[in-house]
């Protein structure tokens, strides 16, 4: 099934798989789709910092389309807004947007059935695969990305700042998921194959909101990421 895909974008490893395997099929992206939280001007969820997001954009060649939220946004704000977005997106003819969920069913219910209501479709490039497999391939396809959120009721607070790369994945504990996918943490990709340069930042302070530990990061202009 063909046709011009708009990737729903978070800015994180798993959104970052499910673009190289829509370029990898030969889909056309016509562009990435972020919700960004106002007043904080960071990346929902993630904490990543509007400007370093842009970048990122930039860094991948595509255009950046954000969705504002407002702070403490319910779920039918949060429905409203983006279904206002993606009819707008329809209307240039684009019935078609991807995701980088790998395996919790009631998420790809509930994606299906908001798109179905407006004629869209969801597709899910890397659903199903084996994420201890997939955390590998990430890191040995040479993407970079850091922890930018831990959730502290499952992981260590230490873990927000590091890289996610080899050394990381043989610490992560065994009994939770080394893709994430049940929010133990969100990542920052900054370099990899699909980038035309690095996006450079530097490592601020973490910081605990409710049980959420944010490391802040703070664009650069240093290219070496340590």
């Amino acid at each position: 099934m063909g046709g011009v895909v708009l990737l729903a974008w978070s800015g994180g490893k798993d959104s970052c798989l499910a673009l190289a395997e829509l370029l990898l099929a030969g889909r056309p992206v016509a562009g990435l789709l972020t919700t960004v939280t106002e007043g904080y001007d960071r990346i929902a969820m993630h904490g990543v910092r509007r400007s370093l997001l842009e970048q990122q954009a930039t860094a991948l060649g595509l255009p950046l389309h954000i969705v504002w939220l407002p702070q403490q946004c319910s779920n039918d704000e949060y429905d409203r807004r983006m279904q206002t977005a993606l009819e707008g997106f329809q209307r240039d003819d684009i019935n078609f947007v991807a995701f980088g969920d790998l395996f919790l069913e009631d998420i790809r219910r509930y994606r299906i059935e908001r798109l179905s209501r407006i004629g869209m479709t969801a597709l899910f490039p890397v659903w199903g695969r084996d994420t201890r497999a997939l955390a590998r391939e990430f890191c040995r396809r040479g993407f970079r990305a850091v922890l930018t959120c831990v959730d502290t009721n499952m992981l260590d607070a230490a873990y927000a700042g590091r890289h996610y790369d080899e050394e990381l994945l043989r610490d992560y504990p065994a009994h939770l998921d080394p893709c994430g996918e049940n929010g133990e943490f969100h990542t920052f990709v900054f370099n990899g194959p699909l980038f035309r340069q690095p996006v450079a930042f530097d490592r601020g302070d973490t910081v605990l909101r409710d049980r959420f530990a944010y490391c802040d990061l703070i664009p650069s202009t240093n290219h070496h990421q340590n």
